[in-house]
């Protein structure tokens, strides 16, 4: 991404912004997790689509006049020779302003005087910030942290939630964005292949996740872009399952639903294989009505059909030929071997934080994911892919990657050797 990208990313968020208003970010705190150690540091979506800068601790003000005019600075940590040293070199003023395109870089000691002055001027009746969580019980962030003493400080402000507007933007996918995406896929592509190539009865899920890691691993340092879900046999029946203590038997199917990233953006991409590279019949019969649904459903996506008819033709279609082939005596009890929805987001997140639309357009880019679970006969997969939609219908971003029988099988057919 360049500053270009940033830079235009703000210039969206300013045009929806009331006049007289104030937008403070933060790229977030790490979280410690004993003595002197902490969790790995993952930089605030939001606050690195708009500044590119992916470090911790740092801020960022933007104020909007009456009249529109904007004016913008960012915080950054300032030099600590010690610190640096146990920690690595914190970014510099001109790196700063090269990533993000932001002109006027501060350090984060003055960032408290600055928006105390700002707020106090009387110019300002708003101030924005990145108000989201998923649940009340979440831990504050530091936006959570200025909004609750604000009434006590500044009880003029009036708070508005700017995640709601980056929502929005984050919906649609620019250029760049899908550049990144397909390079992520292809990463993601040489991970499944290489687990697949590896595929032994015998195999620990501990065994697949090092394939996959030592594979995209060799082509940058950032890793899998969320935790891998990798299971064999009956842990395939926990939807996300982390534990990767199990062993795959002759016979057992192997889950994996994985994704790299690269340049910020993540793929997400599911694929079922037995781990003997055999598909036994009822395993091909299961695997076919997955893999028929998915077709269906890229054939059919685009702008203006509506976003909950992904879930739900997807369940239907499945459900017909699993009614036609005896599975189910009745449609309506898909939900005995379907247990999740059909389609999600993918970009700057896994499940990316957008503005769920009603109504599909183009250059969205969500998931199509058929899972089939089917207790009585042990099997357990799903079938993955990402779908970028186009003017005239979508695009399979993650067809490199095997997806049919005869491919999955001639694939394990190979061997991979580290």
């Amino acid at each position: 991404m360049t500053k270009e990208y940033y830079r235009g990313n703000r210039e969206r968020l300013y045009a929806g912004m009331k006049e007289g208003s104030l937008l403070v970010l933060f790229s977030g705190s790490p979280v410690r997790k004993i003595n002197d150690e902490f969790y790995p540091f993952f930089t605030s979506r939001n606050f690195l689509y708009l500044t590119g800068l992916d470090q911790q601790e740092l801020a960022f003000i933007a104020c909007k006049e009456q009249g529109g005019a904007v004016t913008e600075k960012a915080y950054i940590l300032p030099p600590d020779m010690m610190a640096e040293r146990w920690t690595g070199e914190r970014i510099k003023p001109d790196e700063a302003a090269g990533i993000s395109g932001i002109e006027d870089i501060a350090f984060t000691e003055s960032f408290e005087s600055d928006l105390h002055r700002l707020c106090t001027s009387g110019r300002y009746e708003h101030i924005y910030l990145d108000l989201f969580r998923v649940s009340p019980s979440d831990r504050d962030e530091p936006a959570h942290m200025l909004l609750g003493r604000m009434s006590r400080d500044y009880p003029f402000m009036k708070p508005e939630n700017a995640n709601i507007l980056i929502r929005r933007l984050r919906t649609i996918k620019q250029p760049c964005e899908l550049e990144a995406m397909r390079k992520a896929e292809e990463i993601t592509c040489a991970g499944i292949t290489s687990m697949m190539k590896a595929s032994k009865p015998g195999m620990y899920e501990y065994q697949y996740k090092a394939v996959f890691d030592y594979a995209i691993g060799q082509y940058g340092p950032q890793g899998p872009g969320f935790p891998s879900i990798i299971s064999a046999g009956k842990n395939n029946f926990c939807i996300h399952y982390y534990s990767y203590k199990g062993q795959a038997l002759d016979g057992d199917m192997v889950l994996n639903d994985v994704g790299a990233w690269y340049d910020h953006m993540i793929t997400d991409v599911s694929r079922g294989w037995p781990c003997n590279g055999r598909f036994n019949e009822r395993q091909r019969q299961l695997y076919e009505m997955a893999l028929d649904t998915s077709n269906h459903m890229f054939s059919i996506i685009r702008p203006g059909m509506k976003m909950a008819e992904v879930d739900g033709e997807s369940h239907r279609y499945c459900a017909e030929l699993m009614k036609d082939a005896g599975l189910l005596e009745d449609v309506k009890d898909i939900g005995r071997y379907m247990w999740h929805g059909g389609a999600h987001h993918v970009g700057y997140d896994v499940h990316d934080a957008v503005e769920t639309p009603e109504v599909i357009a183009p250059n969205m880019v969500f998931c199509v994911d058929i899972g089939i679970y089917h207790e009585e006969f042990g099997i357990g997969f799903r079938l993955e892919d990402n779908c970028l939609v186009t003017e005239t219908g979508c695009e399979n971003l993650s067809t490199m990657t095997p997806r049919t029988i005869p491919e999955i099988e001639d694939m394990m057919k190979q061997s991979f050797v580290f």
